[in-house]
């Protein structure tokens, strides 16, 4: 990466009127502001379907969209939808928050009467084909999850749980109608999203996309390959993933995503983790890999264990993974989430693999000392910098919480009024941007000096996280011109 700069910016914070942040005219209207803004990335979130939590880190599908990211207003000038019918729907009145309750039980009613004015056509048969590797198994997964009233799959009767060839027939010929509905709204999805990336393009703005390491246990990724998962006969995971105790975590955390079987993985050359990837690349021109730990070394807990006490390390698939991946997709650009524990083997296949970690500058004034590698001088070149990221508070938020001694050596360090919370929210951007990491990614909730009120999501808690969204047209071009002279000031104009 050449010197750069970036905003994350989740999908679904942006504004709109139907409830939730879409492909709607406002993801182009960001666009505008981010070239305005001197930038060179949007970072956004994983946009994969959500499930229980509405988490993006816990998909039903590694490979489906997330339908509330369809736009509306799309669908409107299409002939599939009327603003009247639209309109009549309540998505709550609460600009700054996501109602998903709301979203659930409006959204796909909406999407259900387009389907009925759509007609098939040469594009939707050629998407169909080009996604048959994993879009026949999602369909097939959230027909029969209907049928069982939401029960996660390994609940499900023995036929549907084991994938019997016949039942999986009988689901598919009684259930066509309701098949072809989760093909259209995946084809409506791609269809979209490839219209805001090639309009980012056009723009000079190219996309990080986030992509969780593991799947969620109940997912049509764990239920279509149990071969490639730690399961037992009964389609039970053997281990789930998680990390050991610590000095911070006396029992460990247990995360309950079944883990790999990466010797079975590796005997296919990691066929579903490459298709992945590959699918990935389609839809991003960056990659951010979470929990890039996995793949030099994993955490596996006993199923049936409730705490992390008898986890044990396992190895991952180390470069090899990594060799086979720069063969499938030779060009693809990936940034490596390795935040957390610092292992060798770790750092090692970091170096080797060459590619970017991760700098948080929130990191490295909480408990701060010298040597610490998130400090901007110990930052190298390839490497990305953050204020914070989704899991972290705003930068506000964090620095009203910080312990004296902290505070004190933070505005030391960066040459700030401690006592003056917007002055020294701006003076850390600015800090992030003085770094030597090639990139900068700044969270929009920070360049507003927002608070609490704009976290995205508190981990070890299940309520109130990514609700946030932007009051509608509040970027202003005064706030893309000052973001636009950090850019040029330290040498990361676009």
């Amino acid at each position: 990466m050449k010197r750069s700069a970036g905003i994350l910016y989740p999908i679904f914070s942006l504004p709109s009127r139907y409830g939730i942040g879409c492909f709607s005219k406002e993801a182009y209207e960001f666009i505008d502001f981010l070239k305005k803004a001197g930038q060179t990335y949007w970072q956004i979130l994983p946009m994969h379907p959500t499930g229980f939590g509405d988490s993006p880190y816990q998909p039903v599908s590694a490979f489906a969209g997330n339908p509330y990211f369809i736009s509306l207003e799309d669908l409107i000038q299409d002939g599939l939808l009327t603003e009247e019918e639209c309109n009549s729907y309540d998505f709550g009145h609460d600009v700054e928050h996501i109602n998903y309750g709301a979203l659930y039980n409006y959204r796909q009613d909406l999407i259900k009467q387009a389907f009925v004015r759509f007609h098939a056509d040469d594009d939707y048969e050629t998407f169909k084909k080009e996604a048959s590797y994993w879009l026949k198994d999602y369909a097939l997964y959230m027909v029969i999850k209907k049928q069982q009233e939401g029960k996660s799959w390994n609940d499900w009767p023995l036929e549907a749980r084991m994938r019997k060839p016949s039942y999986l027939k009988q689901i598919e010929t009684e259930n066509k109608k309701v098949m072809n509905f989760y093909y259209f709204q995946q084809y409506e999805f791609a269809k979209q999203w490839k219209k805001v990336l090639a309009y980012a393009h056009s723009q000079g703005i190219q996309i990080i996309g986030d992509m969780p390491f593991y799947c969620a246990m109940d997912s049509s990724d764990v239920w279509a390959h149990p071969e490639i998962f730690w399961m037992d006969e009964d389609y039970l995971p053997k281990y789930v993933a998680g990390t050991l105790p610590d000095a911070f975590s006396p029992t460990g955390q247990r995360w309950g995503n079944p883990v790999y079987d990466w010797s079975a993985l590796k005997k296919t050359h990691y066929d579903w983790w490459m298709q992945r990837m590959q699918h990935a690349q389609n839809w991003f021109d960056v990659v951010r890999i979470d929990h890039f730990h996995g793949f030099s070394e994993y955490c596996a807990i006993p199923y049936e264990d409730q705490t992390a006490e008898n986890g044990i390390a396992k190895k991952g698939p180390g470069l090899d993974f990594f060799q086979v991946l720069k063969r499938v997709c030779p060009d693809i650009q990936i940034i490596a989430e390795d935040l957390g524990t610092n292992t060798p083997e770790k750092e090692k296949l970091l170096k080797e693999s060459g590619f970017p970690g991760m700098n948080v500058l929130q990191f490295a004034f909480t408990g701060w000392n010298h040597d610490s590698y998130y400090l901007t001088h110990n930052h190298k070149k390839n490497s990305v910098v953050y204020t914070g990221t989704h899991d972290n508070p705003t930068t506000l938020e964090w620095f009203e919480t910080l312990n004296e001694s902290d505070r004190i050596f933070a505005s030391k360090y960066i040459h700030t009024d401690a006592n003056n919370p917007g002055q020294f929210v701006w003076d850390f951007i600015r800090e992030a941007y003085r770094s030597v990491a090639n990139l900068a990614i700044v969270s929009l909730s920070d360049y507003l000096v927002k608070g609490k009120e704009a976290r995205i999501n508190t981990p070890g808690t299940s309520q109130g996280n990514w609700q946030w969204r932007l009051v509608p047209h509040f970027l202003s071009d005064e706030l893309a011109y000052s973001i636009r002279d950090l850019a040029d000031i330290y040498g990361r104009l676009k």
